[in-house]
């Protein structure tokens, strides 16, 4: 299948705000007559054929250790790549794309080919965590999706917060915010992994009432590990809808550069640009988004999320409590990450309607549904979060 940018579109869900990136049904041609072509053909099928004795023998292994295992048993098909001096980087790209082609013929998820996501740590053997008593380093990620998926998950937050960084990560459970605002914090260390993002979307299901908030540089890089997390990548195009969630950006925002002393500034990479250039011709990203990207490649400058010590270590949490509460901006900005997605003129807009109808109702009234009814009333309209 065509992994190009021009075979990218963005579908949008039915009964959700979450939108993902797929790859459409644009397919690469291969000519059996020429050696290269050929070769990229059978590497397909050697996949396919180690993906078939793995799940025959009811293993799951990693991408990487498919991958160095098909370069022992098929060096005429993968380390070929080798002698024409090229590195293990390039030829682990050329496997990637072979997996690609192998989930788009089978039309699966890698995972129920017996690969499962690489894990960015370690974990302990425990059947119940408590993730708020795991210290400051957090509690590793399983790179398991089939033991993720069977997780039961409890929680009294009222937000997720993902964090770009693991050093921001360990300075926010060291302060335990999640205390001061109730959440749950994950970080992929960088850009997220596929464990990573799986278990956000797990969160995302088993809480669908919890908002999703992004914590980044402000930078293109940030945004587009922000990208990642809410409308998946390209490679992965086939499975995007698989991880997908509808994260909302909390932070660093343009109109934080207020609180970022100049020296704390720094001009953009060349790599930022391109990244940038990247972000810009894609249509997914919205316009806000659009318009702030913009910003910075105009400025040129390029602000972390670590500038914010200026105002003192213990300032992060503010940071966070404060653009959570005290936002209005309607456009994907703290203001509606609450649950109730409420207008903040709400009032106004009830106190215009008594006045147009020209009635008033007491409470008394909901008795004509019975005496008992007050206390189910109050309950759903709780669960509803139908309130200010």
């Amino acid at each position: 299948i065509n992994r190009k940018s021009s075979n990218r579109r963005v579908s949008q869900g039915l009964l959700t705000e979450v939108s993902w990136i797929f790859l459409s049904h644009s397919f690469c041609t291969r000519s059996l007559m020429r050696a290269n072509a050929a070769k990229a053909f059978i590497r397909v099928w050697k996949v396919m054929e180690m993906c078939f004795q793995i799940l025959v023998q009811e293993k799951r292994v990693t991408q990487r250790e498919l991958f160095y295992k098909l370069l022992c048993d098929s060096p005429a098909y993968f380390t070929s790549q080798l002698q024409l001096h090229l590195n293990l980087a390039v030829v682990s790209k050329l496997f990637s794309q072979c997996l690609t082609d192998v989930v788009a013929l089978l039309r699966c998820s890698r995972f129920s080919l017996g690969i499962m996501a690489s894990s960015r740590g370690l974990e302990p053997n425990e059947e119940v965590v408590d993730c708020s008593a795991c210290g400051s380093s957090g509690h590793a990620i399983s790179g398991d999706l089939n033991l993720l998926e069977k997780l039961i998950l409890k929680t009294d937050a009222r937000y997720i917060i993902v964090v770009e960084k693991h050093a921001i990560f360990q300075r926010l459970a060291e302060d335990r915010i999640f205390n001061q605002i109730p959440s749950i914090l994950i970080t992929a260390k960088g850009y997220p992994d596929i464990a990573t993002r799986f278990l956000l979307h797990r969160l995302s299901r088993a809480f669908p009432d919890l908002p999703i908030l992004a914590l980044v540089d402000w930078n293109p890089a940030g945004l587009a590990i922000l990208c990642t997390f809410k409308f998946g990548s390209i490679g992965m195009g086939l499975e995007a809808y698989r991880y997908a969630c509808n994260v909302k950006w909390l932070g660093l925002r343009g109109n934080d550069l207020q609180l970022i002393p100049e020296q704390s500034m720094v001009p953009l990479k060349q790599r930022d640009l391109q990244i940038a250039t990247s972000l810009m011709s894609s249509e997914f990203l919205q316009e806000n988004y659009r318009e702030e990207l913009a910003v910075m490649v105009q400025l040129g400058q390029r602000v972390e999320i670590e500038a914010l010590y200026f105002h003192g270590y213990g300032y992060l949490g503010k940071y966070i409590a404060k653009k959570i509460v005290g936002s209005t901006n309607v456009h994907d900005t703290p203001a509606t990450f609450r649950s109730n997605h409420r207008e903040p003129n709400t009032t106004s807009k009830e106190l215009a309607v008594m006045v147009q109808l020209g009635q008033r109702v007491e409470i008394e009234a909901l008795y004509f549904h019975g005496y008992g009814y007050l206390g189910k009333y109050i309950a759903k309209k709780i669960v509803q979060a139908n309130y200010i």
